[in-house]
């Protein structure tokens, strides 16, 4: 007898819940990515638009790489830190009630199953094997939507961050720099359109949204970046 290739897929599929967590990872590094193309391009582009001094817009470009690398490290940091510590509250809260109030504890498990949609009988069954195996995750993960195995570490988040934005940066950095002066600014454009086609695309796939209104959205939003800061630096170079 063959087996079926549609049931061998499907029990071959990892079901590890450790995927959710890195497609988490992956879409905020698409979006600190995004982040320093969009920042540092409109940066350069003001710069440029006020002196073709090659090494003005260098260092220029390499402030806001660094300042804004370790905004976005820190910002990820402290925001992640105080979820951790919420969530490590939450866990916390929940052991000492399954100490001190272990029954209670079970009824209530057993009461959100019977909420999700299990006979009463099926779902007493459920909680009583899931509380002998690990009553904490069980009660984290249905009460709290917690799983304490896998606590977002704040180092990773800050780390993530920065690297993502460092590499989004380098993007309209490099091409402003080493473009000649006369076409510098259109050939940083077309550098920065086309990585937010990339990092647009991405982000649509990531989420399975339709990639066309991300890719616009996310490269309008750039140009009218780089268009703002060109038109300032524009006027604020022939007032100088």
């Amino acid at each position: 007898m063959t087996e079926n290739p549609q049931l061998v897929d499907e029990h071959d599929e990892p079901h590890d819940g450790s995927i959710g967590s890195r497609l988490n990872w992956l879409r905020a590094a698409v979006l600190g990515a995004n982040d320093g193309i969009v920042s540092t391009a409109g940066l350069v582009i003001g710069v440029a638009a006020a002196t073709t001094e090659r090494s003005t817009i260098l260092t220029a470009g390499l402030a806001g790489l660094a300042a804004g690398a370790m905004s976005m490290a820190v910002g990820e940091y402290v925001s992640v830190s105080t979820q951790r510590d919420t969530e490590q509250s939450l866990l916390a809260k929940e052991r000492r009630e399954l100490l001190e109030e272990p029954e209670a504890e079970l009824d209530e498990l057993t009461e959100m199953y019977a909420d999700r949609g299990l006979s009463p009988e099926l779902a007493r069954e459920v909680a009583v094997q899931l509380t002998a195996h690990d009553a904490l995750g069980a009660h984290a993960e249905v009460e709290l939507g917690i799983d304490p195995n896998a606590l977002t570490s704040p180092w990773h988040a800050a780390w993530a961050s920065l690297v993502a934005f460092t590499v989004g940066a380098l993007i309209p950095l490099v091409a402003i720099v080493l473009a000649t002066v006369s076409i510098r600014v259109p050939v940083t454009v077309l550098a920065v359109v086309l990585s937010l086609f990339g990092t647009g695309w991405l982000s649509a796939r990531l989420g399975s949204a339709p990639v066309g209104p991300a890719v616009r959205r996310v490269i309008f939003g750039g140009v009218l970046a780089m268009a703002v800061t060109y038109g300032i630096g524009s006027l604020v170079g022939t007032q100088i």
